[in-house]
């Protein structure tokens, strides 16, 4: 008997999915257990695994449709079955060997090539044994696929010189026009995931229902940085993590926020909504994009548990495994470009929240220091706000507080 393949529920307020990629083809082997989809709601993507083992049969649903919580999207046979379906090469009307070489589609057996790598394969009648996958698990990425096509051009023999003419004195030759090299202005249309779709219309809605401004200051890392220097080793061996920087912005943060309420606030319709609570999104690029898990209750929190934390968001977050309620709510955002090399942007803010700040890479710059010329490591950093409920001076009164906590970070261990 078939087993089922249904959409799980994802989240409280999710009702529908849409299918972002099969990772099994109808008459591959399945594990129990094994992931055979992925899917994609508008706040995470998750994995749907085999709840037998058996041969993957009908699917369904195909890339880019939707489906509805509970509904099923495929079927598993078992193994060995008479109702299993063959490999789709199977199925394929026989050929000759040289209308296989010219027009059949590149099949492949291996469930560990990806979709954009296939059609790439076929494209340009590339065996599937002389590429090795270089991507998670071993799967062959369209990046494999293209090294091994440029190897092949490049290793191509160069065509005979075409004899140069002669030029009269009275007329120069123009030089030959050069071919543009085979799948030099090649364009690939890929659907945007519902995740990023939805990221998309939140943030355009923010940039055309709130009053967005940004206001700067930057930050003498130093202090921080000796701090941390002396702490690792014994942080390290009590939490088994490192003690980065994020911790500290975080707990900044917080201090801020308790002396500008209206940043830990939003709007419902004509009233303000002040929160007592702290919890605080951390931005982190996972592997499918840009996430904001939430620190609930950060206020509570410890150095330790802050870093604990954000180390298992970002190993979840690049496997794609974080759950959608870790993913809600939040009173307000972290976003650190610094990681990535950004010196200086405009964040924007996360409705319904009023404000996000903004981190950036740590350069060495020559600052006055009581009446001399130093070099320190400082940090500009950025806070964008809903100004409807936000004015200036408040906005500046919140970056000088976390500037002040930051700089003297003795302060925070003491009080945490």
């Amino acid at each position: 008997m078939a087993l089922e393949l249904k959409v799980p529920s994802v989240g409280e307020s999710i009702r529908e999915v849409e299918i972002g990629q099969w990772l099994k083809k109808e008459g591959d082997a399945i594990r129990e257990g094994e992931t055979v989809a992925i899917l994609e709601s508008e706040k995470a993507t998750v994995d749907l695994p085999a709840p037998g083992a058996g041969v993957m049969g009908r699917q369904l649903k195909t890339p880019g449709q939707v489906a509805t919580v509970g509904e099923i999207i495929g079927l598993i046979e078992p193994a060995g079955s008479t109702g299993s379906v063959p490999p789709a090469a199977a199925l394929a009307a026989p050929a000759t060997a040289s209308e296989a070489a010219t027009t059949a589609p590149v099949r492949v057996a291996e469930s560990k090539v990806m979709p954009a790598a296939e059609r790439l394969l076929t494209e340009e009648k590339v065996p599937v044994g002389s590429v090795t996958g270089t991507g998670p698990g071993g799967r062959m990425l369209k990046e494999d696929v293209q090294r091994t096509v440029d190897a092949r051009k490049t290793a191509a023999p160069a065509p005979a010189p075409t004899p140069t003419p002669v030029a009269s004195p009275a007329l120069p030759v123009a030089a030959p026009a050069s071919a543009s090299p085979a799948g030099f202005r090649r364009e690939e249309v890929v659907r945007m995931s519902k995740l990023r779709r939805t990221a998309a219309a939140r943030l355009v809605s923010a940039k055309q229902t709130m009053a967005l401004l940004t206001t700067f200051n930057e930050i003498d890392m130093s202090p921080v940085m000796a701090l941390r220097k002396e702490l690792q080793e014994s942080f390290t061996a009590r939490h088994g993590c490192k003690l980065g920087f994020m911790s500290f912005f975080v707990k900044a943060v917080i201090d801020g926020l308790k002396l500008v309420p209206q940043l830990n606030s939003e709007i419902r319709g004509d009233d303000i909504v002040y929160k007592n609570f702290y919890d605080v999104g951390v931005a982190i690029g996972g592997g499918r994009g840009l996430v904001v898990p939430v620190l609930r209750h950060a206020e509570r929190m410890s150095f330790g548990e802050i870093e604990r934390a954000i180390v298992e968001f970002a190993g979840r977050a690049k496997d794609g495994k974080l759950l959608p309620e870790e993913l809600e709510g939040g009173t307000f955002t972290i976003s650190n470009g610094g990681v990535y090399g950004s010196l200086l942007s405009t964040p924007i803010v996360n409705p319904p929240q009023s404000g996000v700040l903004g981190m950036h890479t740590i350069q060495e710059r020559p600052i006055a220091l009581n009446g001399q010329v130093v070099i320190r490591p400082m940090m500009y950093v950025a806070l964008t706000y809903d100004h409807r409920i936000v004015d200036g001076k408040e906005a500046v009164t919140f970056l000088k507080r976390v500037k002040e906590t930051v700089e003297n970070p003795a302060r925070m261990l003491l009080e945490a």
